[in-house]
């Protein structure tokens, strides 16, 4: 490729080496140090004038130290008199900060893609941004690529019986990411909810054994569920509703049993209109004012003691899919597939994502799941070799050869929509 340069920076260089050499070159020469107190010092080796320069850096543990070396090696070409200046960022930092999730909070995401464009890049192209919509932050053109494709070839070659799989949404935000992966596998998809405000199913609430009875006949003649009698006289009936909805209660991370008795002072008053959990509102209807958030895997400053989760849909007997564009914390991930295998009856239960961040001891709790059979994500995001020799469960994905064919049509002008059409087939 002539007239044109790539330069790998320190976040992920394995990743760029790879793109390099499905490229048929070698990275551009320069020096990405930092000095004692702590600045950032970058030196490029080679003219990058009249050429079209690519900075591969994703994000890495240490974010900030690379945003702000991608940040100097973009001004550099740029102050190097380069044609055009493209960032390759295969996992956006700061992608979760998108939106403004309390008062007087910043988004930090639309504040980098300033950054970005003030250093001087022309083009930026990511994989799986964590909303679509960042692509409008943007001044300069995006290309926002999809791991989509690389996944639902990996589930049709490692899947057992992949044509009756479930794909599985872990909350509402992600369904969107989901139908469309399950329809380009042409197979169900199911979602589950995770409701923060309610500790125990409105049903097992009432303690009215009468009352109680009548709304299960009240369901018995509307919905025809199926009806499992308790063992002893006094012990109320399991009801299964046949159209597709299971619930169990969570409580300090994991599901437990309806045998489990509740704990006291988790809810205070479901009645009022608006309900306060240490000082964070939500108004009846669900809208909520703080950080917690379905479409992110945040977790909350408050431990809560007990929740309820839903699934809508039927795995029952098939293997199910729980997908999402990364996999930061664990938590809400080893809930759902509890709840898949425990409640729901799913055969075995995958992780799949496109960003494998693992922050902390994630990739090790996941690991210790009994409930997840394998965890797959792609190499948009370092993850340390000793983590990977050690973990059993844990596959990953080259997604090189889409970055660099990418680079490649984007240099002599190429359609891209090209590439997602061949990587569909």
């Amino acid at each position: 490729m002539r007239k044109c340069k790539v330069f790998v920076g320190n976040s992920h260089p394995k990743l760029g080496k790879l793109v390099c050499e499905r490229l048929g070159i070698e990275p551009a020469p320069c020096t990405l140090k930092n000095y004692v107190n702590g600045e950032t010092s970058v030196q490029i080796g080679t003219s990058v004038r009249d050429e079209d320069v690519y900075v591969i850096q994703s994000g890495s543990a240490t974010v900030n130290d690379h945003i702000m070396e991608l940040l100097i090696l973009v001004s550099a070409c740029r102050g190097g008199s380069a044609r055009k200046i493209t960032a390759v960022i295969p996992q956006f930092p700061y992608s979760k900060q998108c939106k403004m999730k309390k008062h007087r909070g910043a988004i930090t995401a639309r504040m980098l893609a300033n950054l970005l464009i003030m250093a001087g890049a022309d083009h930026v192209v990511s994989m799986d941004l964590h909303a679509s919509q960042m692509q409008g932050f943007f001044t300069k053109p995006v290309d926002n690529l999809y791991g989509g494709p690389s996944l639902a070839k990996w589930i049709r070659e490692n899947v057992e019986d992949y044509q009756e799989a479930v794909v599985v949404s872990k909350n509402p935000g992600g369904t969107k990411r989901v139908t469309a992966l399950a329809d380009a596998l042409k197979i169900n998809f199911a979602m589950i909810h995770t409701d923060r405000r309610r500790s125990k199913d409105l049903y097992s609430q009432n303690r009215d054994l009468q009352q109680l009875k009548q709304r299960k006949q009240s369901m018995l003649r509307k919905n025809k569920p199926i009806v499992k009698q308790g063992e002893t006289p006094n012990e109320e009936e399991n009801i299964i509703l046949t159209n597709g909805i299971q619930t169990a209660r969570i409580r300090n991370g994991h599901v437990i049993g309806d045998e489990e008795e509740e704990e006291e002072s988790v809810i205070e008053d479901f009645d009022s209109d608006v309900i306060s959990i240490d000082g964070i509102n939500s108004t009846a209807l669900g809208e909520t004012y703080d950080a917690i958030d379905s479409d992110d895997d945040e977790e909350s400053e408050f431990v809560q003691k007990e929740k309820l989760i839903t699934l809508v849909g039927n795995v029952r007997g098939r293997s199910a899919v729980i997908l999402d564009d990364m996999i930061d914390r664990p938590s809400s991930i080893i809930e759902a597939a509890e709840h898949l295998i425990q409640n729901c009856g799913a055969k075995k239960v995958y992780v799949v994502a496109t960003h494998g961040v693992f922050t902390g001891d994630s990739l090790e709790l996941l690991e210790q799941s009994e409930a997840i059979h394998q965890i797959v994500v792609t190499n948009t995001y370092p993850i340390a070799e000793a983590r990977i020799n050690k973990s059993k469960k844990l596959t990953i994905i080259d997604v090189s050869a889409i970055f660099a064919e990418c680079i490649r049509r984007d240099h002599y002008g190429e359609s891209i929509s090209v590439l997602f059409d061949s990587l569909a087939t």
